[in-house]
């Protein structure tokens, strides 16, 4: 699989007219969610090179991220007559451009698509990668398949239409990849006013960060597109989180980013019990995601469900719950596994930090 094409682009309108004109198409069609045709379809829409696009709309959240969703937008784009030489542009946030992905991929046997996500977590983690899906089965993200997208277009303009809630939920996954790169990296994430971060004054701040953040994921994800080695650094987390995810589903439903940080402070308290990774950085990372994001509320009666929901997980070998953990930040310890016993002590740990 090739690089793919992401550019953060200070004159959107430019950008996308030449991205557009770049795939050619018959049809033009932009899938977009209820809370992004509000806030970010206007940015947008009367662009000249937007001017004949048809509009596929889709709920939000990602209790929307289901198969009925996606027969919905595969019957949309057969209503509007899109062949096999159309185009999609996906314009939201995570959810938007996994469906959207996928639903390009595989309308037709595959359309070519444009991302432009609109969120924080969408820009540094959901849109690069070529990962699309949706949920099945109570899962996360159970059915998909890698396909990048033509390019990936990221403003900062959009960030203006975020509440703080969804800062952080981007933030998290940034800082999973200030862990795995270099503590330098690391250091200028945990120190930085996310407070402010959407903020205008922090628009050249929050460029630069996220432009660092996207290059880690594309440099790992270039060395390695379908997951079978180093790619898996991206995991950290997300064995522990997207089991507090899936928990949330059937409780309180909370943002992917926030299912993160949580998975980040059982799973860093792991790293510690199980290759070295030093207690002072993660007691700085831990009261850092404590002070923001606050915890998800779970008793000891709930681990044998969330233990069932790790073993689904698609990273596993076997019986085996599989982990990517660190020795120390940027010290990438991939294929690592852990007990249940090891997990409900991490769990508790999490439960009483």
């Amino acid at each position: 699989m090739e690089q793919q094409k992401v550019i953060i682009s200070e004159y959107l309108q430019q950008t996308l007219s030449v991205a557009v004109e770049e795939c050619a198409h018959d049809r033009l069609l932009v899938l977009v969610d209820e809370t992004t045709k509000r806030c970010c379809l206007p940015l947008v829409k009367d662009y000249e090179c937007m001017r004949e696009a048809q509009v596929i709309t889709i709920g939000t959240t990602d209790t929307h991220k289901t198969l009925d969703t996606l027969t919905h937008v595969w019957s949309e784009m057969q209503r509007l007559g899109a062949t096999r030489h159309s185009l999609m542009i996906n314009l939201g946030g995570g959810m938007v451009t996994d469906l959207g992905g996928f639903a390009a991929s595989t309308f037709k046997r595959g359309i070519p698509y444009i991302n432009i996500p609109t969120t924080l977590l969408s820009m540094v983690d959901a849109s690069v990668g070529g990962k699309t899906g949706i949920n099945f089965g109570g899962l996360k993200n159970e059915i998909g398949v890698f396909n990048n997208a033509r390019c990936v277009i990221l403003d900062t303009t959009f960030l203006q239409t975020l509440d703080q809630e969804n800062v952080l939920s981007g933030y998290a996954e940034m800082l999973k990849h200030g862990l795995i790169d270099s503590e330098s990296h690391w250091a200028e994430l945990v120190n930085f006013d996310i407070e402010s971060i959407d903020n205008i004054k922090n628009q050249e701040s929050i460029t630069r960060l996220l432009a660092r953040s996207v290059a880690v994921k594309q440099h790992i994800v270039t060395e390695d597109p379908t997951e079978k080695g180093i790619r898996k650094a991206l995991n950290l987390g997300h064995t522990i989180g997207h089991a507090f995810e899936s928990f949330a589903l059937k409780h309180k439903p909370v943002l992917h980013g926030y299912a993160v940080a949580y998975g980040l402070v059982v799973e860093l308290y792991l790293c510690c019990v199980k290759t070295g990774f030093p207690q002072d950085k993660m007691r700085q990372t831990v009261n850092f995601i404590k002070e923001h994001y606050g915890r998800m509320a779970i008793t000891c009666d709930d681990y044998p469900y969330l233990l069932e929901l790790m073993h689904h997980d698609k990273k596993n070998v076997g019986s085996d719950i599989n982990f990517t953990l660190l020795g120390g930040i940027g010290d990438i310890r991939i294929n690592q596994t852990a007990s249940e016993e090891e997990i409900k002590e991490a769990l508790d740990f999490y439960r009483e930090v």
